[in-house]
């Protein structure tokens, strides 16, 4: 092999060295943080240590500690052995200096409980090469680790991670060919809440100048339910929330409790409300330090309004946790009565749905509340929140139903991961089958043309969001811009305050 297969650039902490695959230069586990294991477990990120020489950027680095994941619970192999959970992996067309490409930073999804950038989902080759841009993945503490209320520690841990990745991404992206200053953060699901939080945290200003939020959850903690659900999770061990009693246990172990605590949180719906009816414990708390606020008050009073943003979601989120519940086609009048009032945005929400939604069947009803919930209004609040408060904001609606299981899932949560990397395996495959249709194909590149030429340049291609036409981009197999096509459900919520979810002890 000539040398210049193994691309070489310089970081703050030393010189890594990765490979050329595919016409890419690729650079792989790059620390941008010590690990976060010993003294430094459960504290705020801290500067990698210096290396002499070169190191070998080759390989990814070990996820952060989880529960497994899987309908067996079992993971698939061995996790990689270390403590290097805090890295960053590179796509570049040219590790140049004077090349300056725009830059997109991945943050990934996993109920704020699973997740790992050596995904290969969230492989940036074909964006990186399409886009002629450059595509970062990171790795971000999940879990008790990053986002459990701990006595001792600071809050949002996971995202104090993310800050810090995008501090690395600013202070050396310029060796490996990118512009700091046109970088872009995307992320879906619990990572567009992450991005989200980005946005409201004075810690993250300035890390990036646009934004791509796809499904943002609308679940956020107050303190007072973070504590409560951190001592109702240490209690699964025997011990208390804090630094001093959960450091003893091995990492790699805790998320035993939280897996624990999961398959039981049910039983505390009297408490946490709706939150005990979700897959995870687990989200970003509004501590009023590191999240001083929720993202849609922040976004309204202006707190991002150089941040140009896309968000959107998926018609049908929630089908995909109706079968992954094996749920689908079993859900009756008094579960769809039980979801109509727990999830609904007023006291009478169950009259509401039902009068806006006559034909509606038990189960879509069911669906629908949920998805509202969870992710749709969220998505489209966070929008209407960055307009309000003077910024710029896209909105998108993905329509298009996938085509596994004879179209059954609909366009349902997770599905637009596949569509923008253009990547078909794992989740991804279980939509869109392991072998692209041409539709499918089509629908990526729009896709991929729309987020790349958004990170260069701040156009996506259709009309900014107003609150008075409500333009869309709507996602389907022929992509359209019209009038926000969920309009009885934005009529329902339009008067919904997405507050942190509070600790109920009646």
């Amino acid at each position: 092999m000539t040398k210049s297969e193994f691309p070489e650039a310089m970081t703050a902490a030393g010189a890594v060295r990765g490979r050329r695959e595919g016409g890419l230069a690729v650079f792989r586990g790059i620390p941008y943080a010590r690990p976060p294991v010993g003294e430094a477990r459960f504290a705020a990120p801290r500067p990698a240590d210096r290396w002499d020489g070169v190191r070998e950027a080759f390989a990814f680095g070990p996820p952060p500690p989880q529960e497994p994941f899987g309908p067996e619970g079992a993971p698939a192999g061995p996790p990689p052995a270390g403590d290097d959970w805090l890295t960053v992996n590179i796509w570049t067309p040219d590790a140049d200096p004077a090349a300056r490409r725009p830059v997109m930073v991945w943050i990934y999804g996993g109920a704020y409980k699973f997740g790992s950038a050596d995904d290969p989902a969230y492989d940036g080759s074909r964006l990186a090469r399409d886009g002629d841009l450059i595509v970062v993945t990171l790795n971000y503490r999940v879990g008790v680790e990053g986002f459990a209320s701990i006595e001792g520690a600071p809050a949002n841990r996971a995202l104090l991670d993310q800050a810090a990745a995008l501090e690395w991404v600013r202070e050396n992206i310029t060796s490996f060919g990118g512009d700091p200053d046109r970088v872009t953060v995307f992320g879906e699901s619990a990572g567009a809440g992450s991005i989200a939080a980005l946005m409201a945290m004075p810690r993250a200003r300035g890390l990036f100048r646009r934004a791509i939020a796809q499904s943002v959850p609308g679940t956020f903690f107050s303190d007072a339910l973070a504590a409560d659900i951190a001592e109702t999770l240490a209690g699964e061990l025997g011990l208390r929330p804090t630094v001093a009693d959960l450091s003893g246990v091995d990492p790699r172990k805790l998320p035993q409790a939280g897996a624990a605590l999961s398959g039981r949180m049910r039983e505390y719906v009297h408490r946490w409300g709706p939150v005990a009816l979700t897959p995870t414990p687990f989200s970003p708390v509004v501590d009023g330090d590191v999240l001083p606020t929720t993202p849609w008050e922040a976004l309204a009073s202006g707190a991002a309004r150089d941040v140009e943003l896309i968000a959107g979601h998926n018609r049908d989120e929630y089908r995909l946790f109706l079968m992954l519940g094996g749920m689908l086609g079993r859900v009756d009048e008094g579960l769809a009565s039980m979801a109509l009032g727990l999830f609904g945005p007023t006291p009478d929400a169950e009259h509401a749905y039902r009068a806006a939604f006559p034909d509606a069947s038990a189960e879509y009803l069911f669906e629908l509340v949920q998805s509202d919930w969870l992710f749709r209004m969220p998505s489209l609040h966070l929008v209407e929140a960055q307009v309000a408060g003077g910024g710029r904001a896209h909105m998108y609606d993905l329509t298009w139903s996938a085509p596994a299981n004879g179209g059954a899932l609909g366009a349902c949560h997770g599905l637009d991961v596949p569509l923008t990397f253009g990547v078909y395996g794992g989740l991804g495959g279980m939509l869109t089958g392991p072998a692209p249709s041409p539709e499918t194909e089509a629908l990526s590149a729009h896709f991929r043309s729309a987020w790349t030429a958004f990170a260069a340049t701040g156009d996506p291609g259709w009309a900014a969001y107003d609150s008075e036409q409500r333009l869309v981009q709507v996602l389907d197999s022929e992509p359209t811009v019209a009038a926000y096509p969920e309009e009885a459900s934005r009529r329902l919520w339009e008067r919904h305050t997405f507050a942190a979810l509070p600790l109920t002890t009646a």
